[in-house]
């Protein structure tokens, strides 16, 4: 009996020190001078998300909007102290000026070297997104010049020439009587699929004629972050990142990593045999193991693919000695993959969305792609044409405001911080610690866009647009740490929406629904029940 009591009062002390221990964690942000939304115990301000009793961009705008009057604020995700800027000159500050502070994203899992994550030989450690420290900066400043409007220019016709195939798909559907009602994130990351194998890996493929096609079928299965055994490796990830460090486990299938990486290396072998060039992404990464990609100088400073392009900065054009492996080079097509596939698909989701559920948008903007095809007489569109359609991209800028695919982005503090927001808030940002820029939350601030839950493409009109601030507008992020590939983004959008709109117009269905509720899934931009629009041929087309 005594016995049973000294395990008892054992296991006991044992579960009051493990409270207390992770009770402290949830107190780090207390002595800061900065208002910190309550923690749940152990889930910290995650758990809406974790039961799934929250969609994420709602949740990005309840945290947002706790504390309104503040320029920077506090919560936990699970155990871990995050630092939330709601300013837009914090949010400069941060992600400019004061970028050698907060040059990384947060490591899934980091080994201590700045520069390097642990599994240093997968493909998504040594992608552009992962890197660290000077490493990430040589990646940047070699692959910079591989995305300017030059070389937009050199792979417009592989991007046009998949949508116009797609285009071509629905109009031999529509003349054999088929009712044409889809499911618009499918058929999108089926066309973005395609995309992304004619311009990263050098191969054709049409994954809407051939549904099950080998590269569509791997990339789906490899980017499905909603499987089980996914959703529990992420949250090991970031609640006990030294455990899976030591396992050495990663969240992505090595096999499936493995075909992507031999179907690039076989790709480059054919072309140094046959000396085969031709204008993609493999080429240009061909080119940097031969040291011949560089800027030019006619290059820099164009902001030529409308109001959302990102610009380089000073970080993308420097020069550096670095020389790359292989495995580093591959990585980086992996990365267009990963970034490619999703997040295309899913700005062309809502946008299709939108215009489905106003008419008058989507006949002003097909009269201007009417008026467009008129002024070509014939002759084939243009990367220089498709930019001059002022329209078109007041459109696609007002679509990446109001359903920005990534709702937000994360600086990692690489060194101590002393944060002043000038207003007499002052105390330091520890070396380690996070920040989440509330991208979908600042789109959605009346107080910077009136009536933000209004799709009005008339806020980017030449009239309006100098009165936007642009530190509220982050589709593809802020800073030299932005999304180097929103030239090639915005061309694919526009792309898609010129060829489509030309042809088809978009209606609303049975399956439609309006007005449109989010899925209450992890970490992602997705709708309720998908969004299902009727694609209906327009006559005289």
């Amino acid at each position: 009996m005594e016995v049973d009591l000294v395990v008892a009062l054992a296991i006991g002390a044992i579960i009051l020190l493990i409270f207390h221990y992770l009770s402290k964690k949830h107190e780090y942000i207390l002595p800061k001078p900065i208002p910190c939304v309550k923690p749940m115990f152990f889930m910290g301000s995650t758990a809406p998300i974790m039961f799934r009793r929250r969609d994420f961009p709602t949740h990005i705008k309840i945290l947002y909007n706790t504390f309104p009057d503040c320029k920077m604020i506090g919560f936990y995700d699970l155990l871990k102290p995050m630092y939330m800027p709601r300013d837009p000159d914090v949010i400069k500050k941060i992600g400019v000026k004061d970028f050698d502070f907060f040059m990384d994203h947060t490591p899934m899992m980091s080994n201590g070297n700045p520069e390097e994550e642990v599994g240093g030989d997968s493909l998504f450690s040594n992608s552009l997104f992962a890197l660290r420290g000077q490493k990430w900066r040589d990646m940047r400043s070699t692959l910079s010049p591989a995305f300017t409007g030059s070389k937009m220019r050199h792979m417009f016709e592989l991007v046009a020439e998949c949508a116009r195939s797609m285009v071509d798909f629905f109009n031999t559907e529509a003349n054999a009587g088929k009712g044409l009602e889809l499911e618009m994130k499918d058929t999108f990351s089926r066309f973005g699929n395609d995309v992304i194998a004619t311009v990263a890996f050098g191969i054709e493929v049409n994954s809407l004629k051939d549904r099950e096609n080998e590269f569509f079928v791997a990339g789906k299965k490899l980017l499905d972050f909603q499987k089980i055994t996914v959703l529990i490796k992420m949250l090991l990830m970031r609640s006990v990142p030294w455990l899976m460090q030591k396992l050495g486990i990663e969240i992505m299938d090595s096999n499936l990593t493995g075909y992507f990486k031999k179907m690039i290396v076989d790709n480059m072998k054919q072309r140094d045999v046959h000396n085969i060039v031709r204008n993609d992404m493999i080429h240009m990464l061909m080119e940097v193991r031969k040291g011949s990609l560089k800027h030019l100088k006619d290059e820099l400073d164009q902001k030529d693919a409308g109001f959302a392009t990102v610009e380089e900065s000073s970080v993308g054009k420097t020069t550096h000695t670095r020389i790359w492996t292989e495995n580093e080079l591959i990585a980086q097509c992996f990365l267009f993959f990963l970034a490619g596939f999703d997040t295309v698909s899913t700005a062309m989701t809502f946008l299709a969305y939108e215009l489905t559920a106003n008419p008058d948008i989507q006949n002003r903007l097909h009269d201007e792609i009417v008026q467009t095809n008129q002024l070509l007489n014939g002759t084939p569109l243009t990367y220089e044409v498709l930019q001059k359609m002022v329209y078109l991209d007041m459109v696609v800028s007002e679509s990446l405001r109001k359903w920005p695919p990534a709702l937000g982005s994360d600086r990692y503090c690489t060194k101590d911080y002393v944060y002043d927001d000038g207003a007499g808030t002052r105390f330091t940002i520890e070396k380690d610690q996070t920040i989440l820029i509330p991208t979908y939350a600042i789109h959605h601030d009346p107080k910077y866009y009136p009536n933000p839950e209004m799709f009005d493409p008339e806020r980017f009109s030449e009239t309006n647009r100098s009165k936007i601030d642009i530190a509220t507008y982050l589709p593809f992020g802020v800073g030299p740490r932005n999304c180097i590939g929103s030239r090639l983004a915005l061309m694919e959008v526009k792309l898609i929406l010129y060829y489509l709109l030309k042809d088809f117009s978009l209606e609303p269905t049975e399956k439609t629904q309006i007005p449109l509720q989010l899925s209450k899934n992890m970490f992602a931009l997705q709708a309720e029940k998908g969004v299902w629009v009727g694609i209906k041929p327009r006559s005289g087309y």
